[in-house]
């Protein structure tokens, strides 16, 4: 993608303008990418590199949601949800409500994967030790069980997080309901206020009889 120097990078944009390359967005040697459904898409340069996550985090925009490229610990990718203005307190308590079911989706996984991979290397590795191996083999390469003995752990794995799974999805379902319950509910006062606005312009261009 050819890089329009001549931009500025704080002012708005639209579908048909190029991104600047920019760097140290949600991770590390980034560049914006292309405009998708209403959304500006940060894409990663350097895989390798996403694992050294950074702290700093794009401005919310008035117009688009930031979407940042999955996260190595959750595979999410992250969001930051647009601010419009002049937002209303039903509208504030959406944009919260989906930032923070975000979070904690994000806060969920990550913990699960990471204790999925310590307990997958840790099955690996004792089922070795009892065959008389090491990890490795003489020329440093990593061993492996076969299907069979690896479908045991993952068998064990889900047994053992069942009741956590079961727990996710009914609160996974909760948020999902009341985020959609808000959305429908800012869509009708959105399209009440664009009906009382445009009958006061008419009221008012209207002569006088």
């Amino acid at each position: 993608m050819n890089r329009n120097s001549g931009m500025d990078q704080n002012s708005p944009r639209t579908s048909t303008q190029r991104v600047p390359h920019y760097r140290h967005i949600l991770f590390r040697r980034q560049t914006f990418c292309f405009y998708l459904n209403s959304r500006w898409c940060l894409w990663s340069q350097t895989p390798d590199e996403m694992y050294q996550r950074s702290t700093f985090r794009p401005k919310p925009s008035s117009t688009h949601d930031w979407i940042g490229p999955p996260n190595p610990l959750s595979n999410l990718r992250p969001i930051v949800y647009h601010i419009p203005e002049k937002e209303s307190d039903l509208e504030k308590r959406l944009r919260m409500l989906r930032q923070e079911t975000e979070d904690w989706n994000h806060e969920f996984w990550t913990k699960q994967n990471i204790s999925f991979s310590k307990e997958k290397e840790a099955f690996i590795i004792s089922h070795l030790k009892a065959k008389g191996l090491t990890l490795r083999d003489e020329d440093g390469r990593r061993r492996s069980l076969n299907s069979e003995e690896m479908a045991l752990f993952y068998k064990s794995f889900l047994d053992q997080n069942k009741l956590r799974h079961a727990n996710y999805n009914r609160e996974w379902y909760r948020r999902n309901f009341s985020i959609t319950v808000l959305m429908a509910r800012v869509a009708v006062t959105s399209m009440w206020r664009t009906f009382t606005e445009r009958h006061h312009r008419k009221n008012k261009s209207s002569p006088n009889t």
